[in-house]
C-alpha cells in the first residue's frame, strides 16, 4: 500500500500538475494579488513624514508594535495605507466567534447554518470597522502627540483635517486587504487572509539573511552562532510541522445495518481531536497583554520625568517586562498556557459533540452516549491540550531567550510568526495537492464516460 509521502509526491509530479490549467491559474492570481498588498505597503499614509516616523518605531521597539509590524510586513513601520494590515479583523473575528459560544442569541445564530455563518460575518466586518476607525484615531493621536512633545515633527500638518484622513485612509486600506483576502479565497489557493499575513512576515526573510551573513562578514556573530540560529529554525519548523499534524483519533461506532447481500455490517469511524485544538490564538493573546502595558508605558515615558513617581514606575516595567526579561517569559508562558485551555474550552463544546453523536445514532465503545461521552471527551481533551500548551510554550519561549541570550532578532521575530508561516504553509500545500487531486478524478471520470460510449 503506498504511504502518504508516495501520494503527495505523485500528486505534485510535473505532468500532473502542467494539465492542471484551473490551478496555475489560481496559483498566478495569488500571486499576483500578494505583489498587489507588497505594493500597498509602500504607499506612505498623506500628512506624514517617514523619517520621523522611522525614529518613533525605533524608540518602541519591543512593544506591541513589533508584533503588529511584523504581522504588516513593515508596513507600520513606513505608516503606509495597510499600516494596521488585518489585525483589526482578525481581533474583531476572534470576539465574535468567543460571543457566539458564550451568548444564548450568537450560539443560536451559529447553528443556523450558511445564513447564520453571512450573518455572522457580517458583525465581524462591523466590528472591523470601528477597531479600525479607533486604532487609526489613537495611532494619528499619538503620531501627533509625539512630534510635540519630542520636538519632531512626525505630522507635516496636525489637526483634525489629518485625524479624520488618517482614519479614513487607514479603515480603507484594511477594508481593501479583506476584499483583496476574499479574492484570495475564492480565485486563488487556500485561505486569503491567512496568505496576506504569512506574505507580511515572510517579507522580512531578505532582512534576516541580509543581517546574518553582514554580522559573519564583520565578525559581529560567529560562524557557531549561525549554524545554531540556522539549526534552531530547521528544528523548530519540523516540529511544529510533526505536531499540527498530530491528533488523538477516538473511535466512533455505529449500529449495524443491513446490506445489500442480507448481512448485518457496523459503520466505523474516527473522530480526530487535534493536540493543538486552540491555533496561534494563545500566543497572540498572551503577547498583546504583555506588551500592552509596555507600549504604553514607551510612549508615555517621553512626557514624563523619569524623577517623579509616575516616571520611576514607567522605568521598572520597562526594566522587568521588556523582552528577554525573566519575568517578562515567565508571564509569557504562563498566559500562552491559560489561553490554550481558555480557548479550546471555547472552541470545542463537548455536550454539542456528544449530543450530534447520539442523534446519529453514534457512540464511544464503552462508553453510554449522552453525559458519560461528554466527560469522555472532556477528560480526553484536557490531556492532550496538556501536551499542545507545552508546545506552542516551547515554540514562542525558545525564540524568545535566543533573542535575548545572542541579542540577534530571529527573521520570524518570534513563536508566534514561526506558528502561522508553517500553518499556513501546510495549509496552502494540502490546497494544491486537493486541486491535483481532483483534477486527476476529473480526468478518471472523463475517461470512464468515453469508455462507455465506445461499448
Amino acid at each position: 500500500m503506498a504511504t502518504r509521502a508516495d501520494n503527495i509526491a505523485s500528486s505534485f509530479s510535473l505532468a500532473n500538475f502542467s494539465k492542471a490549467t484551473e490551478l496555475k491559474k489560481r496559483i498566478w492570481f495569488t500571486i499576483g494579488a500578494l505583489i498587489v498588498f507588497r505594493f500597498l505597503s509602500f504607499v506612505p499614509l498623506p500628512g506624514v513624514n517617514p523619517l520621523i516616523l522611522q525614529t518613533l518605531y525605533s524608540q518602541t521597539q519591543g512593544g506591541i508594535l513589533d508584533m503588529f509590524n511584523a504581522f504588516s510586513g513593515g508596513s507600520l513601520s513606513r505608516m503606509s495605507l495597510i499600516a494596521l494590515g488585518v489585525m483589526p479583523y482578525i481581533t474583531a473575528s476572534i470576539v465574535v466567534q468567543l460571543a457566539s459560544s458564550l451568548h444564548p442569541a450568537l450560539a443560536a445564530l451559529k447553528k443556523e447554518g450558511e445564513s447564520g455563518r453571512k450573518k455572522l460575518n457580517q458583525y465581524t466586518r462591523y466590528g472591523t470597522v470601528f477597531l479600525c476607525a479607533m486604532q487609526g484615531w489613537f495611532l494619528a493621536t499619538g503620531l501627533e502627540a509625539y512630534g510635540a512633545s519630542s520636538g519632531l515633527q512626525a505630522v507635516v500638518h496636525p489637526g483634525y483635517m489629518f485625524r479624520v484622513g488618517a482614519v479614513i485612509s487607514l479603515v480603507g486600506g484594511t477594508m481593501f486587504l479583506l476584499w483583496l483576502g476574499e479574492q484570495i479565497t475564492e480565485r486563488g489557493i487556500g485561505n486569503g487572509v491567512s496568505l496576506i499575513i504569512m506574505a507580511g512576515i515572510v517579507a522580512q526573510m531578505p532582512t534576516f539573511i541580509a543581517n546574518l551573513f553582514e554580522g559573519g562578514r564583520t565578525g559581529s556573530i560567529s560562524p557557531f552562532t549561525i549554524i545554531m540560529l540556522v539549526g534552531l529554525m530547521v528544528a523548530l519548523i519540523l516540529f511544529i510541522c510533526f505536531m499540527e499534524q498530530a491528533t488523538r483519533r477516538l473511535l466512533i461506532q455505529y449500529p449495524k445495518r443491513a446490506t445489500q447481500r442480507g448481512m448485518m455490517a457496523a459503520d466505523r469511524s474516527h473522530l480526530p481531536l487535534k493536540v493543538n485544538t486552540a491555533g496561534v490564538i494563545p500566543p497572540i493573546f498572551a503577547s498583546s497583554l504583555l506588551l500592552l502595558p509596555l507600549t504604553i508605558t514607551q510612549f508615555a515615558g517621553n512626557s514624563v520625568s523619569q524623577d517623579s513617581t509616575i516616571g520611576k514606575i514607567i522605568v521598572t516595567m520597562n526594566q522587568y517586562l521588556g523582552h528577554g526579561k525573566p519575568l517578562y517569559m515567565l508571564f509569557y508562558a504562563v498566559g500562552i498556557i491559560f489561553f490554550c485551555f481558555f480557548y479550546t474550552a471555547v472552541v470545542f463544546n463537548p455536550e454539542e459533540t456528544a449530543e450530534n453523536l447520539k442523534k446519529n445514532g453514534g457512540f464511544i465503545p464503552g462508553i453510554r452516549p449522552g453525559k458519560n461521552t461528554a466527560n469522555y471527551l472532556d477528560y480526553v481533551l484536557t490531556r492532550i491540550t496538556v501536551i499542545g500548551a507545552a508546545y506552542i510554550t516551547l515554540v514562542c519561549v525558545v525564540p524568545e531567550w535566543v533573542i535575548a541570550d545572542t541579542g540577534m532578532r530571529l527573521f520570524f521575530a518570534g513563536g508566534t510568526s514561526l506558528l502561522i508561516v508553517v500553518n499556513v504553509t501546510v495549509d496552502t500545500i494540502s490546497q494544491i495537492q486537493s486541486h491535483l487531486l481532483a483534477h486527476q478524478y476529473g480526468d478518471l471520470i472523463k475517461k470512464a464516460k468515453l469508455k462507455g460510449r465506445l461499448r
